[in-house]
């Protein structure tokens, strides 16, 4: 790791099965059980599992089939977004408490750079043991943790004690904790980036370490030179709390295929009423409407159409997506999920520059 790189303190913080949690703590008969949010028996896919669940191998992004079949007894709970949004809320306002560099990933994680807080602490130890606490007082949902000087290091660090736990990776552990870390358990190294590196011999952060840029950039194109920092324990990218959002969409897994386009329409009507309500929450607005198309087959499309001016309300949507679905061969096939979306959008993004300070951990 470079002496001249900037040690700052970033936290990670990732709840706990966030939407599964939610829904054990609202419903008691849910506690200790299997829980899938998302998806039926028959249909759709699963938003989130419980860690009961999980055990038997469920995971989020899964087909519910599979997630059946993995876990009979599983139970399958409807989603309720604003809830979550609502829980989120909370747990933001207590990031907000000790930084204003507070970088949301989604509603249940987001990073936070406390090198200069608010409350004067020099420990990011104690103030994720504080914010974790917190969490749990105003929600009743846990949360675990990873400190370190850089968000590859903290992201890493917050699973490694899953659930309800907490991992620091200090300044001087740094360089020896990645060349010991699998590769696999790199984040930003899939499963099939992970597999190629496996086939080159490449099992460890010391063997990543071992080749040089040129190999890696050769082999891995863009990402290459990111993995050759990563390994190195090189990560300057700073806690943005103004990160741009690219895109908002809505979708829906249907019980029952659609087949004729009356039944296409009017889901996509349905689909746009539901988005103008996300965009309108952020204040936001977009110039290209994407649809994405999933068969009965498990083939899946996208489709776009740009337009000249803004885009906010369902009305001034709806033209667009008709557009696109004039393409009679998108309607030919039984449609078992609709998705509607909008890009290009309005946001703005505001560079936030790292800090340079060595400080304890």
């Amino acid at each position: 790791m470079s002496d001249n790189l900037a040690i700052r303190k970033i936290i990670h913080i990732d709840m706990d099965a966030f939407y599964a949690s939610v829904e054990q703590r609202d419903n008691p008969d849910l506690k200790g059980k299997p829980v899938a949010v998302g998806g039926s028996k028959s249909r759709g896919v699963v938003a989130a599992a419980s860690y009961e669940a999980r055990k038997f191998g469920v995971r989020s992004a899964m087909p519910s089939v599979t997630a059946y079949r993995k876990c009979p007894d599983i139970v399958f709970v409807k989603p309720r977004f604003d809830v979550y949004k609502e829980v989120s809320q909370v747990i933001r306002g207590i990031f907000f408490e000790y930084t204003d560099l507070v970088e949301p990933l989604s509603l249940d994680e987001a990073y936070l750079d406390v090198t200069n807080n608010k409350i004067g602490l020099p420990s990011a130890t104690l103030i994720a043991q504080e914010i974790r606490k917190k969490i749990f007082e105003s929600t009743q949902l846990t949360c675990s943790a990873g400190i370190s000087i850089n968000k590859f290091l903290a992201k890493t660090a917050s699973d490694i004690n899953k659930p309800d736990g907490m991992k620091l990776i200090k300044p001087e552990e740094a360089v020896d904790f990645i060349e010991k870390l699998k590769v696999k358990d790199f984040f930003g190294v899939g499963k099939v980036t992970a597999d190629k590196m496996r086939r080159m011999g490449i099992h460890t952060g010391a063997d990543l370490k071992s080749k040089s840029l040129g190999f890696l950039s050769k082999n891995f194109g863009k990402s290459g030179s990111y993995y050759f920092n990563i390994c190195r324990g090189i990560d300057n990218r700073p806690v943005n709390p103004n990160r741009i959002r690219k895109s908002v969409s809505i979708e829906n897994t249907f019980d029952n295929d659609l087949t004729d386009v009356i039944e296409v329409e009017t889901e996509l009507q349905t689909l746009a009423e539901g988005l103008e309500k996300r965009l309108l929450n952020n204040t936001i607005q977009g110039k290209t409407v994407n649809i994405k198309i999933k068969y009965s087959d498990f083939e899946q499309v996208t489709r776009s159409k740009t337009s000249t001016q803004w885009l906010g309300k369902s009305s001034e949507i709806e033209p667009l997506w008709k557009e696109i679905i004039r393409d009679k061969q998108l309607v030919e096939k039984p449609i078992r999920l609709l998705g509607l979306g909008l890009s290009n959008l309005n946001s703005e993004e505001n560079e936030t520059q790292g800090l340079q300070l060595t400080l304890e951990f």
